[in-house]
């Protein structure tokens, strides 16, 4: 689709994405550099960040992407302080990282638990923190990307859990950075979004998943990067601390879609479905 925003609308920004290399992540990239930013992307897979890259500079987006795990706080400096090396400043960071999985709650492992805490809340928190010197000279703005109903999903407490502690993040740095530097910052989260890994781990293939939201269809990558132009440009320099919801409506209503003697056989055979796809 095309863009309802003029091309110019961030140019001269630099933003820094995890979870840069692919989805939305990599979508908000593109749109991002279309309409005027450099954007540096950060993922732990070497190989993806390098296709990602390719993608971005074919388009004529100035683009850099570096190797890091955003839960180590040594690896968000450096690509942090890379970013700032390479283009000169940093004017936006947007935290798109993130783990999730099918799990009956009884089944989750402490550790599990953990990971995606770490990935997600801790992941998001490291690399605020570490932008934070360099987004405060210019009053910057920081974009968590959340999760559609963070309260609570059908079997999915550990990244509920995860979501909802950075939507407390993202309100809280609202407040105090706000106020003290200029920082804004807000959230979106998503719903189901087509052609994502997160709707093929997520949702089960016999469930109707568009007669699950109230506009009865699927967002798609594109409605969520251009709520994030739209938070990044001038036309949201007066938002603060708030969580725009780009899931048609779903956050209204969750109903169980799934029985619970198969989350675990789904979640098994999805898995298995995309490491087999990885290694073609």
């Amino acid at each position: 689709m095309e863009s309802p925003f003029n091309g110019d609308i961030v140019k001269g920004k630099v933003a820094l994405l995890t979870g840069g290399g692919s989805g939305i992540g990599l979508d908000m990239a593109i749109q991002f550099g279309k309409h005027g930013a450099s954007v540096a992307i950060m993922g732990r897979r070497k190989d993806v960040l390098d296709a990602a890259v390719a993608s971005l500079t074919s388009l004529g987006i100035p683009a850099v992407g570096y190797a890091g795990d955003v839960r180590k706080q040594e690896d968000a400096r450096r690509v942090v302080e890379e970013t700032v090396t390479h283009f000169g400043k940093l004017d936006i960071l947007v935290n798109a990282a993130a783990g999730n999985f099918l799990v009956v709650a009884e089944d989750l492992s402490p550790n599990g638990f953990k990971t995606v805490m770490d990935i997600d809340t801790l992941g998001t928190f490291t690399m605020c923190h570490e932008a934070f010197p360099y987004l405060k000279t210019g009053g910057g703005l920081i974009l968590n990307i959340s999760f559609h109903n963070s309260a609570s999903n059908w079997y999915q407490v550990h990244a509920s859990a995860a979501k909802a502690a950075v939507d407390s993040v993202t309100r809280n740095l609202a407040l105090e950075w706000g106020a003290d530097y200029d920082i804004r910052v807000n959230g979106i989260s998503p719903g189901p979004i087509a052609d994502t890994v997160g709707l093929s781990k997520l949702e089960p293939q016999d469930v109707d998943v568009e007669a699950t939201t109230p506009l009865y269809k699927l967002g798609s990558k594109w409605d969520v990067s251009m709520a994030a132009l739209y938070l990044a440009s001038d036309a949201g320099k007066y938002i603060n601390g708030v969580i725009i919801q780009v899931d048609g409506g779903l956050f209204l209503s969750k109903p169980r879609h799934l029985p619970k003697e198969s989350v675990k056989q789904l979640s098994l055979a999805r898995e298995k479905k995309l490491v087999a796809t990885s290694k073609l």
